[in-house]
């Protein structure tokens, strides 16, 4: 069973936000407020935007509206609101001269702007859309590296009510013109070029390569590394107010990659968004408006946005660093040491990435929180970032969520005793629980099941883009009225909750049930292992067994005796029953830039199928390294 690996202290607990909401209601402990928060999400929901100072221009007449089943509830029915006002021109007027965004580029340049700079920026790149024709729910496709001109072309959609379309900054011409097509964009904001790895890549050259075939681009905007806005900005004065929208007006389309070459349109609206972004940021990250917070993302992950907008509903300061994290392998300590980060970001994958390079000789000591998510833990990467990223005396918010979500379904908050991989429990204000194959709960049997959510939330998407039916056989048909996400998770006797991956992921031995993240876990403990993926394939007797794909750590070399070595040490922590039947070692494995292993394009491949949408592999090479080694 794992172990309790954090336990906040008097001063954690007094500075913590969500104590102050607990004790400002008159709630004895969190998990009382977070009872309270499923039981009456009217009265909650409610209580945290009044806490955290959201903003609401005209006040909502109900909280929520189910009356159409609860696969349809809108939020804060008769309210409207401003995104943009909330993140950054409210800011401007209260502390105009804090820094608001720092960019990094991969090139060692370095710049900042301030709430007020940050605010006339936005202001005048809204006004220059409109002058382009750009009108409330119109779709504008955002394509840019990781830098402040990220949310500045984020906020200026909102500021003038239309919708962006973040897209992955590693795209090539036919991903982009995909969602260019299918979202019906009417305008582009790209940048001449970013660095990656060493590289320069032409980002407008491939959005004009794509706007020839998406009909509905009428123009592209284009910020220059060494030049800025241009005359979209240099001919606007920077006076036109935020507008004011209904709480459910259409805010953000992101797109996900589908296991068919077809992507999901995920539509997310202002209120919602941000009301559920703002009390992630703010109880489960415990982010301050003095906290600097990075995380190694991009727009085109749900994490991008949730950062510009839960970062900025707080006034925080941003970090945007262009390029990739691990190089130099250092990159990212230096970042925190240097700017003095408070609140960073990673997924597990990218922390396996690292680990073998080790930590330099930095200062960490401005970091309060780490916030991990993408996939579930495996027990040494966890507790080597615990420890010698985090001195032992950082807690790590574990959270679960997805694009659909918004947010997190699952996170622990620095306020309550952690145990090691785990995610805490719900996340205030979603009801969640774990079920069996007829919808029964698991919670308190330790068994593993479906994570379900059993009440609607504010921040679920609005539907997928145009496809309503996929979006109700995705998440609600299986047990009407809930949504079933597609994870496998379980709840220990002490309440901790935890996650198996993926429910689609999961592999069936000989009819015993196990999670991909279990054996990779078991693999990765090996030595000469730095990172593994694990899939099924068919077993003509046992249905199907297990295939583990390894990267090496450096100074190993693949062999059949290394291999047996790997496939014995999972058989050990896992029985007999799981030993794998294959270890394949190979260079690497495919990521998303997110630094997510792509698990069902490896298996495809592997069984020497299409592997589906690729758009989102950073390293599709990794993909033909996989199909020589089987």
């Amino acid at each position: 069973m794992a172990e309790v690996v954090w336990t906040p202290d008097e001063e954690t607990l007094e500075r913590a936000n969500v104590v102050r909401l607990l004790r400002r209601h008159g709630l004895g402990s969190y998990w009382e407020l977070v009872r309270r928060s499923q039981d009456d999400p009217a009265w909650f929901w409610a209580a945290a935007i009044e806490d955290l100072g959201v903003e609401f221009s005209r006040p909502w007449e109900r909280v929520y509206d189910d009356s159409r089943g609860p696969e349809w509830t809108t939020w804060f029915v008769g309210a409207t609101l401003s995104i943009a006002r909330n993140c950054v021109h409210r800011w401007a007027e209260r502390t105009p001269e804090r820094v608001a965004a720092v960019f990094a580029g991969e090139d060692g340049s370095r710049r900042e702007s301030t709430f007020a700079e940050l605010s006339q920026d936005v202001t005048r790149l809204a006004e220059g859309l409109v002058r382009l024709g750009v009108e409330p729910g119109d779709r504008v496709a955002v394509y840019l590296p990781m830098c402040p001109e990220v949310a500045v072309a984020s906020h200026a959609c909102a500021h003038i009510g239309a919708v962006q379309v973040p897209l992955f900054s590693g795209f090539a011409a036919p991903a982009v013109q995909e969602r260019l097509r299918d979202s019906e964009a009417k305008v582009v904001i790209t940048a001449d070029y970013s660095l990656r790895r060493g590289s320069r890549l032409p980002m407008r050259e491939t959005v004009e390569e794509a706007a020839r075939e998406a009909a509905s681009v009428e123009h592209v905007v284009t910020w220059s590394r060494d030049e800025g806005w241009g005359e979209i900005v240099d001919e606007s004065p920077g006076e036109l107010p935020p507008l004011e929208v209904d709480a459910e007006h259409p805010y953000l389309l992101t797109y996900t990659s589908g296991t068919t070459g077809r992507p999901k349109g995920i539509l997310h609206v202002q209120g919602g968004f941000l009301v559920s972004i703002a009390r992630e940021v703010a109880y489960q990250a415990d982010a301050h408006p003095e906290d600097v917070i990075h995380f190694a993302t991009d727009m085109g992950w749900i994490m991008g946005p949730w950062t510009v907008v839960g970062g900025g509903a707080l006034g925080c300061t941003l970090v945007f660093a262009e390029g990739a994290p691990d190089r130099p392998a250092d990159r990212l300590w230096r970042l925190v040491e240097r700017e003095r980060v408070s609140v960073l970001g990673l997924s597990p994958t990218l922390v396996r990435a690292l680990i073998h390079h080790g930590v330099p000789e930095t200062d960490l000591s401005s970091l309060r929180t780490i916030v991990t998510t993408g996939e579930p833990w495996n027990p040494d990467p966890y507790r080597w970032l615990f420890e010698h990223v985090g001195g032992g005396r950082r807690p790590i918010i574990n959270c679960s969520g997805g694009t659909e979500v918004a947010a997190c379904f699952l996170s622990p908050t620095p306020a309550i005793p952690i145990k090691a991989c785990s995610l805490g429990g719900p996340a205030l204000g979603m009801a969640m629980d774990v079920v069996d194959a007829d919808g029964r709960s698991l919670v308190g049997t330790g068994e593993v099941g479906e994570l379900v959510c059993r009440r609607p939330f504010p921040g679920m998407t609005r539907g997928f883009w145009r496809d309503p039916e996929r979006y109700l056989d995705t998440y609600w048909r299986r047990f009407p009225g809930v949504w079933v996400h597609g994870d496998w998770a379980s709840v220990d006797e002490d309440g901790y909750w935890f996650l198996h991956g993926r429910s689609d992921d999961t592999l069936n031995i000989a009819g015993k049930r196990i999670g991909p993240a279990e054996i990779e876990s078991a693999a990765v403990a090996h030595a000469a292992v730095a990172e593994a993926a694990a899939v099924g394939v068919p077993h003509e007797v046992k249905g199907e067994v297990a295939w583990v794909f390894c990267v090496l750590a450096p100074g190993y070399e693949p062999s059949e005796e290394l291999a047996a070595e790997v496939s014995e040490r999972a058989a050990a922590e896992l029985g007999r029953a799981f030993r794998p039947d294959r270890v394949v070692f190979v260079p690497g494995l495919p990521k998303t830039r997110s630094a997510k292993i792509v698990r069902r394009a490896v298996k495809a491949t592997a069984l020497g199928k299409d592997p589906g949408d690729l758009s989102s592999v950073e390293n599709p090479e990794a993909l033909e390294a996989i199909a020589r080694a089987v």
